[in-house]
């Protein structure tokens, strides 16, 4: 299968779906909403989700992915997509399922069919054993277990993977949306792909995860109002409470008496408090998670060293 125009590697999601690493082009898009590709690997994802849904939700409501692997060997190899669904047949139920028909071709290596997964599928699908020796293969089938009882040739699709081995999910049919993200100076929301913010250059992934690295950034951005040139400090945790010992602008350290340097005792007294408040949000979790490197000192065990997050590059 031909690519189309050039893609761009970012995430996807629907609301609590996802997010998935994929590809796309920007332009490609219905209703606004965009046309992912993914790896075999992120399909398993989108295929785990998508089980774990139906099975909380119902299969009703649930459009699901199922990864089929295997080895077609001189027979066929029948494979039953159940639900828990059921229907009603001559004053009786049975389960809603499909059957899926891998089988060997010389053209193409396998072919697949989905029929309907009546008894004789289910004998065929219980002498089906995948071959030891054969063609290997990967079939992806969607299907829309709400379309299925009306007999829809789209109720249920195999998703041929592209030239690239890359499997086209949703596109066109799913509201599939770009995955937003927030920098930590309140900036956003910004498209996934875009790793900078927009404001304060901080890049998406050197943002801080725990809240003593939100405080360690506020720290940082504090004292940088005055010392634009500062990138990391020294703390000291004596008897539970957060002191700014020391600002550094790399390897030089910066005066911090008030009226020499470029900081007031204001100043330090703010960002004093920012870390303080981040080590009692932290709870269990110590400065380490935040990053900060112990600096072992014969005096006292509580130094550290903090880097701030909007001086990495």
């Amino acid at each position: 299968m031909a690519l189309g125009r050039p893609e761009i590697a970012t995430r996807v999601q629907i609301d609590d779906f996802g997010p998935f690493d994929c590809q796309l082009d920007l332009t490609n898009r219905w209703n606004g909403f965009v046309s992912p590709n993914f790896t075999l690997d992120v399909t398993r994802e989108v295929s785990a989700q998508t089980l774990r849904m139906a099975d909380e939700c119902g299969y009703e409501s649930v459009d699901t992915v199922h990864v089929i692997d295997g080895r077609v060997g001189s027979r066929e190899i029948v494979h039953i997509i159940d639900s828990n669904l059921t229907r009603n047949v001559d004053d009786d139920s049975e389960p809603v399922a499909v059957a899926v028909r891998i089988r060997r071709s010389k053209e193409r290596g396998f072919t697949t069919t989905i029929t309907e997964a009546t008894p004789a599928a289910r004998k065929a699908a219980r002498r089906s054993k995948n071959a030891r020796r054969g063609t290997a293969f990967t079939v992806v089938v969607k299907v829309g277990w709400m379309y299925l009882h009306e007999g829809s040739d789209t109720a249920v699709t195999v998703i041929e993977p592209r030239r690239d081995g890359r499997y086209s999910i949703g596109g066109w049919e799913w509201a599939w949306y770009i995955t937003p993200w927030w920098c930590v100076c309140g900036s956003g929301p910004m498209a996934w792909h875009d790793r900078q913010c927009e404001v304060c250059d901080l890049d998406r992934d050197h943002q801080p995860g725990t809240p003593l690295g939100v405080a360690t950034w506020a720290a940082g951005a504090t004292l940088q109002r005055q010392a634009p040139g500062a990138t990391s400090a020294t703390v000291d945790l004596h008897d539970g409470h957060a002191r700014i010992i020391s600002v550094y602008a790399g390897d030089t350290e910066i005066d911090t008496a008030d009226g020499t340097g470029p900081f007031d005792t204001e100043t330090l007294g703010e960002a004093d408090v920012i870390l303080h408040q981040g080590l009692t949000e932290s709870g269990p979790d110590g400065p380490e998670a935040a990053g900060w490197q112990h600096i072992p000192d014969d005096r006292t065990a509580s130094l550290y060293r903090i880097t701030f997050p909007a001086a990495r590059p």
